[in-house]
């Protein structure tokens, strides 16, 4: 659970899109595959941060549940089985530095915002500060993230975080889970089309 200000603020490199609007799902594929690496050799890491102990809390590991079951190439780690949250996320952190060589990380977590920000969607480049919602230190992750507004910040998040109504936790989970696995079918795609235009280019340079 990371902590959004500003939120309606123009910034450059980030979008959002509200969980009612239809284009929803698109959106969010096609801002995934706008931030995803062009270097197509680099490991994908989704990191979904969160716990199923808290409502509000819950849409990182539902997000990973959804995906790891259908994703073949982008590696997940934070599931409700097994979630990544403030007790062992510098251990994962540590233990995917290890795995994947060089990796581009997208952090995905809940957040707190204002009033009428809540039902966002953000994707962003670069980082996301989890525990920022609930007053705990913790690292800094991601090269591009994507959160969801899930309740209002600015008084006791933790009880604002059990609070949290699960429809909406749950309908961000399925509009930003059909995404990324949409993002990762097109990504392959394009991957083995450079591939094999790359091939052809060998084949042509030698004959």
């Amino acid at each position: 659970m990371n902590l959004k200000s500003g939120l309606f603020q123009s910034e450059k490199n980030q979008d959002r899109i509200h969980y009612e609007d239809e284009r929803a799902t698109s959106f969010l594929t096609n801002m995934v595959l706008e931030h995803l690496p062009k270097l197509f050799y680099k490991p994908i890491v989704i990191i979904c941060i969160g716990t199923d102990r808290s409502t509000g809390d819950c849409l990182g590991p539902l997000i990973g549940t959804a995906i790891k079951k259908e994703l073949k190439h982008f590696h997940v780690y934070g599931t409700l089985k097994d979630p990544v949250h403030a007790v062992n996320l510098e251990e994962t952190l540590q233990f995917i530095k290890d795995k994947h060589r060089n990796p581009f990380i997208i952090a995905i977590d809940a957040c707190l915002g204002r009033f009428k920000s809540v039902g966002f969607m953000e994707v962003a480049k670069g980082s996301i500060k989890p525990g920022a919602g609930v007053n705990k230190e913790l690292p800094e992750v991601g090269d591009m993230h994507i959160t969801g507004i899930v309740n209002i910040s600015g008084y006791m998040e933790f009880l604002v975080l059990q609070n949290t109504r699960l429809h909406l936790v749950m309908s961000m989970a399925d509009i930003i889970s059909k995404g990324i696995i949409k993002a990762e079918t097109v990504y392959l795609e394009k991957r083995i089309s450079v591939r094999r235009n790359w091939l052809e280019s060998q084949d042509s340079a030698i004959n």
